[in-house]
């Protein structure tokens, strides 16, 4: 190759080929000026345009060291198998992917010809798969844990996630044939009594390992977005000690109960006590406004693993001394 090829009008394959070679083979900037015919210079602007372009993606991670305090006193607090910390970010997207990023690992770690996973909706869920980078294949099976929603979009529906999830580590995807949400508690329990429906969610149960989310309960939550419950039922709700849910569907208060308000046993989807039952619960958060809630979550005793920030994980562990005797008063906020 020769100098003409450099500059604005370079090629995304020569991009690449300088990308590579900079980034995987460790060659210096001058090294592959040498070899490639090119200027200095140029070599350094075509390094930029790998970023510009989306060619390169620079992940920055702490080192273990770092949070191994922060994880040994969750899981001594909680008693939890493990607890998956990632370093803060501003960025909301960029703090999702970290935290992400650390599931994925779990899941290519954990998962094995056979294992079944039953997978919640959501943002922090939907996101383990476009974080999951070129694991073993195996046999699995990825099965949808809730219903799903028209108004949540395919990102956020369980069973394009499974779908997502089957394509990145091998194996197939199983949708729950139902609606997430419905009018009356009693209406779910006549879709629970359909064969189809009862036939994945028994599947579900007898998952390896649950991918599941924890709401906030805010006016800006996913449930208000989707519609399914108004921002006075959830400010009704904040009023009588409601903190939060798991997986769409158990509401609970700070310190793990379950919240008496209308909006529950409205959702076909696992239940806490059929979660319970699942070797390796994990529950995914990474926004910063969804302490209390991770808390509440935690004190069920259902969760295995959690994948959340250092933010998180600090206000968590306050958050448990000053609720300990029983006083939710500082958590309204």
């Amino acid at each position: 190759m020769n100098a003409k090829a450099g500059g604005n009008n370079a090629s995304l394959e020569l991009v690449t080929e300088i990308a590579v070679l900079y980034y995987v083979e460790g060659l210096k900037q001058e090294a592959i000026s040498d070899r490639l015919h090119l200027s200095r210079a140029k070599v350094g602007r075509l390094i930029k345009r790998a970023h510009d372009e989306g060619i390169v993606e620079v992940r920055v991670r702490h080192h273990p060291v770092l949070s191994a305090p922060l994880e040994h006193e969750l899981l001594q607090r909680f008693g939890l198998d493990r607890a998956l910390i990632a370093i803060d970010y501003n960025d909301s997207e960029l703090q999702r992917s970290a935290v992400a990023d650390l599931v994925a690992k779990h899941m290519d770690r954990s998962l094995q010809d056979g294992s079944i996973a039953a997978i919640a909706m959501g943002r922090n869920v939907s996101a383990i798969a476009d974080n999951a980078f070129a694991p073993a294949q195996r046999d699995c099976t990825f099965v949808s844990g809730i219903g799903g929603s028209q108004r949540a979009g395919e990102e956020m529906n369980p069973d394009h996630i499974a779908r997502r999830l089957a394509a990145c580590f091998g194996g197939e995807s199983e949708t729950l044939y139902a609606p997430a949400l419905v009018a009356d508690p009693w209406v779910r329990q006549a879709i629970l009594q359909n064969d189809t429906v009862k036939q994945t969610l028994d599947r579900a149960r007898r998952a390896d390992m649950a991918m599941i989310g924890v709401g906030d309960l805010s006016e800006d939550s996913n449930m208000v977005r989707m519609g399914w419950f108004s921002p006075q039922e959830i400010a009704e709700a904040r009023l009588s000690g409601t903190i939060g849910d798991m997986m769409g569907y158990d509401f609970i208060d700070i310190h793990g109960e379950p919240a008496a308000v209308p909006m529950q046993g409205r959702v076909v989807g696992l239940t806490i006590s059929e979660l319970q039952r699942i070797p390796d619960v994990v529950a995914i958060a990474s926004e910063k406004t969804k302490a209390a809630a991770i808390l509440g979550a935690l004190r069920t005793g259902v969760i295995n693993t959690l994948a959340t920030s250092a933010t998180n994980a600090h206000s968590i562990l306050k958050l448990d001394e000053a609720t300990r005797n029983g006083t939710d008063g500082v958590v309204g906020a």
